[in-house]
């Protein structure tokens, strides 16, 4: 077969957890396809590792707020002309634009709008906009210009589907993380914990602002632990992008800290620990899957907050508790987001066994929701491309 003949998918990450499901996507795609199959476009490490060769660093898209872009937009818009002109000349079999919908979804409306009459690029978006939490006209808005939504939640393809544009329910990408596989033994003896050693997950986020916002708070909550909670130690998984503002911070916290990176040294610490104090987001649903209690808080620009305020329409921040329907996993935001509150909720937890075998009880029909146990997430949404990629079904534009 020659390289002509091998279909060319153009990916779209925009920040670090949609470029954990870029990599299972190529991963599952190579595996579907016996590896035929070329990739292009924008991703970070997880990509790289599948073969992808970035247009430019991930993290120059990895932003987040009002006042955070900005400072910025000269440089995002440069990007944004440079990935629709990259997609236009390189022609590929599909696109899939994966969550960051603010750049990712510019960059399909700005293909769709360009493409010479009779040529098909099928544009796949991965990771349905929430529109049931705030603005749900964006619904009709991409249907206009997208041909297919993969979406992660059970509950999601109606309000897709009534505006006409095909929707696959997948499965959240979560459930293949390998975040309930972790081994806590191998865990401890490679940091040599003793097993009376208490430790506390501390996941700041994957995004610089949104760290640079909770580090000084997580860290005057171990400050307030310390006292109380002999053999504390804190263990903070992170990312690239962040890894050296997170280890530069942890040095000097109250409490031991040991910094991770990896999945299987994050999900060994994940079964190691007893508790979790998470930035609000997907790490809330790992921590599900791995059933680790956890305190879930959050920062955002003031300027940011104003504006998310009128938009919003769901009560919860977590989506575990969003789908449960009740506050299950303790939420402390924006001005809660204190180190004495975070310091009250994880001491209850770290200090009542059945406040923690509670939540533990309530995330298990969560996972069940997410699609914990059947088909992997990521080997639907390969389905799904390889097939319009190669036109077996009509796209309708």
């Amino acid at each position: 077969m020659t390289e002509a003949a091998v279909p060319l998918i153009f990916l779209i990450a925009g920040e670090p957890s949609g470029d954990v499901l870029g990599g299972r996507l190529m991963a599952a795609l190579k595996r579907l396809s016996g590896g035929a199959v070329r990739f292009a476009g924008i991703g970070g490490e997880r990509m790289i590792a599948e073969g992808l060769v970035s247009l430019f660093p991930l993290d120059e898209l990895a932003l987040f707020g009002l006042a955070e872009l900005l400072p910025r937009l000269p440089n995002l818009i440069r990007r944004l002309n440079q990935t629709t002109a990259a997609v236009l000349d390189s022609h590929p079999d599909a696109m899939v634009t994966i969550d960051a919908p603010s750049f990712s979804l510019r960059v399909a409306k700005r293909v769709r709008r360009a493409l010479p009459a009779g040529q098909r690029i099928p544009l796949i978006h991965f990771v349905a906009p929430t529109v049931w939490a705030w603005r749900p006209e964006r619904a009709a808005k991409i249907a206009r210009f997208l041909d297919h939504l993969l979406v992660l939640l059970p509950f999601e393809p109606p309000w897709f589907e009534r505006e006409g544009l095909a929707c696959t329910f997948v499965g959240h990408p979560i459930v293949e993380s390998g975040a309930d596989r972790g081994d806590a033994a191998r865990f401890r003896a490679a940091h040599g914990l003793d097993h009376d050693a208490r430790i506390l997950a501390v996941l700041p986020g994957s995004r610089t602002s949104e760290v640079g916002r909770l580090l000084p708070d997580f860290a005057a909550t171990l400050a307030l632990l310390a006292p109380t909670h002999p053999g504390l130690v804190a263990v903070v998984p992170t990312v690239a992008q962040v890894a050296g503002q997170v280890t530069a911070a942890a040095a000097t916290w109250p409490v031991p800290a040991i910094v991770v990176r990896g999945d299987r040294d994050k999900y060994d610490a994940l079964a190691a620990a007893e508790l979790a104090l998470a930035a609000s987001g997907t790490v809330a649903l790992e921590l599900a899957l791995a059933c680790l209690p956890a305190v879930i808080a959050y920062r955002i620009h003031p300027v940011t907050e104003l504006l998310y305020r009128r938009l919003i329409k769901v009560p919860y921040a977590n989506l575990v508790n969003l789908m449960l329907g009740r506050m299950l996993v303790p939420e402390l935001l924006q001005e809660n987001c204190r180190p004495d509150k975070l310091a009250a909720a994880v001491a209850r937890l770290l200090d009542d066994p059945a406040a923690r075998r509670e939540q533990i009880t309530g995330v298990a029909e969560v996972a069940h929701w997410l699609g914990q146990g059947s088909t992997p997430p990521s080997e639907r949404a390969a389905e799904v491309v390889l097939r319009l990629a190669s036109g077996d079904r009509p796209i309708g534009r």
